[in-house]
């Protein structure tokens, strides 16, 4: 059952000034396992002759593999010489305090920290599009939004605690997933998975 919205920031130092946008393309060529990408330049020519550091989620993350399927074609594939950190924090710390930094992550953690970090907007064929909760709700910042789900077992759900967790989760969520920087769903979506467990 769908329960939110989410989307992946591409996110770079603030004192950043010439990483506007990036396409998905970019990101592919900077990212996946073979690439020779190790300066700024080496993305476009007119970009600073500087190296890069590169900033992500670990291998054991969603995020990862919703990154590397997305961008990269097949989850899981990426390059391995950037620093990893399963906790989002230890990457906003890196990216803030590296001038040529560039990562990315779940955008519940640049709502947390917007002034220590950029947003980079992604061009997924369709223009230059900035994650914001509408463009991450509407799908318009494509590829990087994504549904996040909970699985409950249907035969669970015929214990009394169970489903009434889950209309819980259904009706009184909706203010939690905001708090936690999560985009809510549309009501109507809530509504039709309410009806689905009554």
């Amino acid at each position: 059952m769908p329960v939110a919205y989410d989307g992946l920031s591409v996110v770079v130092n603030p004192a950043n000034d010439f990483a506007e946008c990036m396409t998905v393309e970019e990101l592919n060529k900077l990212w996946k396992p073979d690439s020779t990408v190790t300066k700024w330049s080496d993305i476009r020519a007119e970009w600073p002759d500087e190296e890069i550091e590169l900033f992500g989620p670990g291998t054991d993350s969603g995020t990862f593999d919703y990154f590397t399927e997305e961008i990269n074609g097949k989850d899981g594939v990426s390059r391995s010489d950037y620093t990893a950190s399963e906790d989002d924090n230890v990457l906003v710390q890196g990216i803030a305090g590296e001038k040529n930094a560039l990562g990315y992550f779940g955008y519940a953690y640049y709502v947390e920290n917007p002034g220590k970090l950029k947003l980079v907007k992604v061009d997924g064929g369709k223009g230059c599009i900035l994650p914001t909760p509408t463009t991450i709700n509407d799908g318009s910042y494509a590829p990087l939004s994504r549904p996040i789900f909970i699985y409950p077992n249907t035969k669970s759900l015929e214990k009394p605690q169970v489903k009434e967790f889950v209309k819980y989760y259904l009706t009184e969520g909706k203010a939690l997933v905001s708090e936690v920087g999560y985009i809510p769903l549309p009501d109507s979506v809530y509504k039709e998975s309410l009806s689905k467990i009554s």
